[in-house]
């Protein structure tokens, strides 16, 4: 149901967006952060039927890209950056973050420095971005 409430959140942003500008076919980029957990597929299918559902009721073409945004974190005690690829955690640790980000903390530290006091500069949450 989560992708169902989501997909729905972002078809009603275009719609709004498509309103506001008096368009009839708009286009956008569905960011998806590495760490927000949601099922792909099932999101995908549910912006689908949606899109096909608008434009047969009020005939605004939505077009959309969907792209993964990396989980990126920055220390805040030496500034070094990286990536969640970088690391070697298990897929427990990965899905555990997946679920809540704030739990990085407990599984992850600066590869540099090894502190745990880090910030998720990227990968979190969905945003819309027109194109």
């Amino acid at each position: 149901m989560h992708e169902l409430a989501l997909a729905q959140a972002v078809v009603m942003t275009l719609i709004e967006e498509a309103s506001k500008r008096s368009l009839n076919n708009i286009n956008a980029e569905v960011v998806v952060g590495e760490l927000q957990s949601i099922d792909m597929e099932i999101f995908e299918y549910n912006l689908n039927e949606l899109k096909e559902l608008v434009y047969q009721e009020r005939k605004i073409k939505i077009n959309i890209r969907i792209v993964r945004e990396e989980a990126k974190f920055r220390c805040n005690r030496c500034g070094y950056t990286w990536r969640l690829s970088d690391l070697p955690i298990t897929e427990d640790a990965k899905e555990a973050i997946h679920f809540i980000p704030e739990a990085a903390h407990s599984y992850i530290q600066c590869p540099r420095c090894g502190s745990r006091d880090f910030e998720i500069i990227s990968g979190r949450g969905v945003y819309v971005r027109l194109i």
